[in-house]
């Protein structure tokens, strides 16, 4: 996830004491990190991601549907939301690695979790936990490469940042899915090893957090502790509630398609390759992924423009293709969805990241992604709900109409953004 390439404040080298530390280490340390910070987010992002091909497999092997299906990815956006809440915000007050390291740590709870208990309540377990950390991960791994590039590059543009942050984050959401469906498919022992290959590179994670040099100076007076609050008060009201509105229908077309694929490609389409799940899954992210590096260019209403006509005719593609159970149009499909997903994603990042100052970045970052996971899970359920007692294509199109009226509300939105 990225910040737009237009000129801010937020370039320059901050002066709150709250965003950099009293004492800068030699600049090449800095710049270490800055990869290694990229490495440890895409790892833990890509392993959040590994259980996505799987769940027709647990299906199989617990007898549960497409309803405990969304329940289950649910669980883990509610996990995200508890992690944002209650943590994800504090790094500005308390440092950057202090939330990162208890963050990855509870990841590799989550592997340990998996590997335990391979049933569905070790499911709903292990999803729960790796949601906290998420949660936490998130905002604060964002704010932390932002640090780093302003501390190592503070006279150059955020075109580094903006490519590497995208890597990371939607990055390893697409290659999670790929790498569990290849080591799933042709390793053996398909709910066990994806998570110890993951558990193994989380805990190189941890290392490479633990030898990353701080940006944030640890506050002597706090703020009062409160969980974090949704607030539109970070420079420009009506550009945040643009930028959430946007991120919300990003995420819900995101949750959707990704809790639905698996079980299209097993259960519509009766083919079992564990591969191909998770093929299915890597082509939205991939294409989110290379949609924000394509539009790192453009003016920002435009990025808009794209991100809103992608998902909408991403949506109607999603139809057509689970109408006629047809795999290339479903394919199709996540590709056009994924990539309107990738530049709403990169509008709505950079622009909160772009407009908060240094010192609250991660509590507005915090705010941000608290309503785009409640996009992720809100709808996902409702579908799953829906499809519970009507066909499941009467239920997408209710989801898919009621995001294009969404989508025409966010259109309105973004018009007034001065």
């Amino acid at each position: 996830m990225t910040v737009p390439n237009t000129p801010t404040t937020s370039n320059a080298a901050p002066s709150s004491p709250a965003a950099l530390p009293t004492t800068l280490q030699p600049p090449r340390k800095y710049g270490i990190g800055f990869w290694m910070i990229a490495g440890a987010f895409l790892t833990a992002m890509a392993f959040n991601a590994v259980p996505t091909p799987l769940y027709p497999l647990y299906q199989a092997q617990d007898g549960f549907g497409t309803l405990m299906v969304t329940v289950v990815f649910s669980v883990f956006a509610a996990g995200v939301g508890v992690g944002l809440v209650l943590l994800g915000h504090i790094s500005d007050w308390v440092g950057r690695k202090k939330i990162l390291i208890p963050a990855l740590i509870l990841e590799a709870l989550s592997a340990a979790v998996f590997l335990a208990f391979p049933e569905l309540p070790g499911l709903l377990i292990g999803r729960l936990i790796g949601g906290v950390g998420i949660g936490m991960i998130s905002a604060t791994a964002t704010a932390y490469l932002k640090d780093l590039h302003t501390v190592r590059r503070h006279d150059a543009g955020s075109g580094l940042f903006e490519i590497v942050s995208t890597g990371a984050n939607v990055g390893g959401l697409a290659l999670g899915p790929l790498i569990a469906g290849a080591l799933a498919q042709y390793v053996g022992a398909p709910l066990r090893v994806p998570y110890i290959v993951f558990g193994i590179l989380l805990l190189l994670a941890l290392v490479a957090v633990a030898c990353t040099p701080e940006t944030v100076t640890e506050l002597l007076s706090r703020p009062t502790y409160r969980p974090q609050r949704i607030s539109a008060d970070h420079g420009d009201r009506s550009g945040f509630i643009a930028a959430a509105a946007s991120g919300f229908v990003a995420f819900a077309v995101n949750g959707v398609y990704t809790s639905l694929s698996a079980g299209f490609v097993a259960g519509t389409l009766h083919r079992s390759s564990v591969l191909l799940a998770g093929t299915v899954a890597f082509a939205l992210f991939a294409a989110a992924t290379l949609s924000q590096l394509l539009a790192g260019r453009l003016p920002l209403r435009t990025q808009q423009a794209l991100g809103i006509g992608g998902e909408a005719v991403g949506l109607v593609l999603l139809m057509v293709g689970i109408q006629s159970a047809n795999l290339a149009i479903f394919l199709i499909a996540g590709v056009v969805c994924g990539a309107g997903v990738g530049v709403s994603i990169k509008y709505a990042i950079g622009m909160v990241a772009a407009m908060a100052a240094p010192a609250k970045r991660g509590e507005a970052l915090a705010g941000l992604f608290l309503v785009c996971y409640a996009g992720m899970s809100v709808p996902t359920v409702g579908v799953g709900i829906a499809a519970h007692f009507i066909p499941l294509t009467g239920a997408m199109y209710g989801f898919c109409g009621t995001l294009f009226l969404v989508l025409a509300a966010v259109a309105v939105l973004v018009r007034r953004v001065p």
